[in-house]
């Protein structure tokens, strides 16, 4: 048997393996019932390890190219795959390219992202295979479009403790982020051209689930208590406002919280109106000074509110899981629309994030996360006060916790402007406009500061100043 390896490649040396013995079996050299040496005959023939070869043996097993006959060795199928797996080969660099064009690293005042590198990933994909190996037991099946039970169990019971709500596992939906969580929150309340009251400004891509369902967006003002109540009152008088989105713990994207009056208001403006809150909470973890407010749905039994929480802000936000919360009416139409939607979520991936839950994982890794977020909030906060121009340009208050700033640009300054001279000099930040037409959007940016070292926010404060 020739069977070249180049132990130097970028392909594995089993999959090397794999691919030689498959063009001996194409070019005839190796015929149909022909026996194969011995592993570790054919291992110590090539110099490897009798494990490499093991593994491309029973790849090969797998295709359908070889079979294996206990107690007698390993053979040439006698009925080869009709259709051959296709090896797909390494992407390789085009040596003929010129020398690669070096440009500055980008850094990214984004809208306020955990930081993945401090995620407890290592645990989670421990977790996710053993949930992957378990349910594979029972023959990964369909499963429920509410999410994995163990997790709604877990998690109604986390809430509870946590955040005072007083679920129970039916009442939940596991999402694949909060994202999916508002497109089901919005069809399930409202129908086409049914009006929802939306906070401005705010949280654009919610906008986009609820405008996505086919209703009418009714914008109401915020200010340093958040969601204005006497601004909603006024669009109630105007007509028929089926809910009412808002961000109470920290304002997306001022970050300021709505105080505990405007909160019971809003209660009891939706008892009156009949109108049902949609309570985005993203980032309940991350507090500093003090404990927020409990969420506004835990003060009743679910009747007025559909909570909705996202376990991407605590590991990553490509790990995408998220929940609605919701009585009972409410959650089997939002079912409904999720099973038509996408028949069910990540059941592995939900099962290991039980796990972590119950392992107290997800929760040290909370109080790691806030330590860390709340140094870097405040390494920001002291490298914008002591840049003398940036200083000029720029007002903020210090939220009690969140992961991102609410930069003020001063009267005069084009905050778009600004936004596209960074960008050319390698600092990203999105231009308060994005967040709604008010002057208080335009005049704004957001900085978070949660996915940066203090060495790169140090850096990006310099860019930031380099470019106004």
């Amino acid at each position: 048997m020739d069977l070249p390896l180049e132990p130097a490649s970028a392909t594995p040396l089993y999959r090397q393996l794999v691919q030689a013995i498959v063009r001996d079996i194409r070019r005839g050299r190796l015929r149909p019932g022909d026996a194969l040496p011995g592993t570790r005959t054919l291992a110590e023939k090539l110099g490897i390890t009798r494990k490499v070869v093991v593994t491309a043996l029973d790849e090969l097993v797998s295709q359908g190219w070889l079979v294996s006959q206990p107690a007698r060795g390993t053979f040439v199928s006698p009925a080869l795959p009709a259709h051959a797996v296709a090896d797909a080969e390494p992407r390789r660099a085009d040596v003929r390219q010129g020398p690669v064009e070096t440009r500055p690293p980008v850094l990214t005042l984004n809208d306020g992202s955990p930081d993945a590198r401090l995620a407890p990933l290592e645990a989670l994909a421990r977790a996710y295979r053993r949930a992957l190996l378990r349910l594979s037991r029972k023959g990964l099946g369909y499963g429920d479009a509410r999410g994995d039970e163990v997790l709604r169990e877990v998690l109604s019971s986390f809430l509870n403790q946590a955040r005072g709500l007083s679920s129970r596992p039916e009442q939940l939906v596991i999402t694949r982020g909060s994202q999916m969580a508002l497109l089901l929150a919005g069809k399930a309340l409202v129908r086409p051209g049914e009006a929802i009251a939306v906070e401005s400004p705010g949280y654009t891509p919610a906008w986009d689930a609820f405008r996505f369902v086919g209703a009418e967006l009714c914008p109401v003002p915020v200010d340093h208590e958040g969601l204005r109540i006497d601004a909603l009152e006024r669009v109630l008088a105007r007509g028929r406002v089926r809910a009412v989105y808002t961000t109470p713990h920290h304002q997306y994207p001022t970050t300021v919280s709505l105080s505990a009056a405007r909160r019971l208001a809003l209660l009891s403006l939706a008892a009156k109106h009949g109108f049902t809150i949609i309570e985005d909470d993203y980032d309940y973890e991350y507090y500093y000074a003090s404990r927020p407010l409990l969420p506004m749905a835990s003060t009743g039994e679910l009747q007025r509110v559909v909570y909705i929480g996202s376990l991407s802000k605590l590991l990553a936000p490509g790990i995408r899981v998220g929940y609605l919360v919701a009585n009972e009416q409410i959650l089997e139409k939002a079912v409904e629309a999720r099973a038509t939607l996408d028949r069910q979520g990540d059941p592995a991936l939900e099962r290991a994030v039980a796990e972590l839950l119950e392992d107290g994982e997800l929760q040290r890794h909370a109080r790691k996360a806030r330590r860390v977020y709340e140094g870097r909030r405040d390494h920001l906060v002291s490298r914008l006060r002591a840049h003398r121009h940036l200083r000029e340009l720029l007002e903020f208050d210090v939220p009690s916790g969140g992961l991102a700033l609410w930069l003020r640009a001063r009267e005069g300054v084009d905050v778009e402007a600004w936004s596209r001279r960074a960008a050319g000099q390698g600092l990203l930040f999105t231009p308060g406009s994005a967040h709604g037409a008010e002057r208080l959007a335009r005049q704004g940016f957001r900085a978070g500061y949660a996915a940066l070292e203090p060495r790169e926010l140090d850096a990006a404060v310099t860019l930031l100043g380099k470019s106004a």
